[in-house]
């Protein structure tokens, strides 16, 4: 492996997994911080067989500690390349071909946006899923449209919250990833990236003068300001399979 090749498997890495590095090369250290921060908090409570629905490169696997398997699904066309990923079975959108309650726990990141038909893979997901087992998930709300054009809605924690329960899961916890003015300060940065100059000279100065210098202001008014929640870059769900009820005769 070259030098270049490493560079660009850290970088990416850093995508997911931000470190000090990201928050002065990147523009969106805050909402990747947060969304990391938050995954690594639950993935103790995931254990057993894992399905990773919308695996890509599996990210954050090595976070799931706890977990005996851990496969990875996607769809074989979707709005990125695979060049990275790690898929271990393609499926065709609709079904999936696994056995029914043949996991422990189904765990999704940044996914769900990009399902048109949510309520149906849902009662796929649902199906694959052991009863009384776990379901985790993550879903942007003030985030820019991506992987275009495969980017189709956003979630309340109300509105998830709804979904889920009438396709059959009990939501045990929803946590917001970042705070309203975090999250202010997010889409600010965005802004002005996407405002700002194109040349591969001149980003990096207003990477390094304006973004880096904006990500510490945040994080030091953050600190004593005080926190709401209303706005947030992403939203970190966990539910619980409601067990299947037998009938009485």
């Amino acid at each position: 492996m070259n030098v270049l090749e490493e560079i660009r498997i850290r970088l990416r890495g850093e995508t997911f997994r931000p470190t000090l590095v990201s928050a002065v090369i990147g523009s969106s250290f805050i909402g990747r911080r947060g969304l990391f921060c938050a995954i690594k908090k639950m993935a103790p409570l995931i254990t057993g067989n894992v399905l990773d629905f919308g695996c890509g490169s599996k990210p954050y696997e090595a976070l799931f500690t706890e977990a005996a398997s851990y496969i990875g699904v996607d769809l074989e066309r979707s709005g990125h390349d695979h060049i990275d990923s790690k898929v271990d079975v393609f499926y065709n959108g609709r079904v999936l071909g696994f056995q029914d309650c043949q996991f422990d726990a189904v765990v999704s990141f940044e996914v769900f946006e990009h399902v048109f038909n949510l309520p149906e893979i849902l009662a796929e997901i649902h199906r694959v899923t052991k009863d009384s087992g776990h379901l985790l998930i993550s879903i942007p709300y003030a985030w820019c449209e991506h992987e275009i054009p495969y980017d189709y809605a956003r979630y309340t924690s109300f509105g998830i919250t709804h979904i889920l329960k009438n396709g059959g899961y009990e939501v045990l916890e929803i946590r917001k990833t970042t705070t309203y003015l975090l999250t202010v300060f997010q889409m600010f940065m965005d802004y002005l990236v996407q405002l700002g100059p194109r040349s591969w000279i001149l980003r990096p100065v207003l990477q390094l003068c304006v973004i880096f210098p904006l990500t510490l202001i945040a994080y030091a008014l953050n600190a004593i300001l005080p926190k709401r929640y209303e706005y947030f870059c992403n939203m970190l769900v966990l539910a619980r399979k409601c067990a299947m009820r037998s009938s009485t005769p």
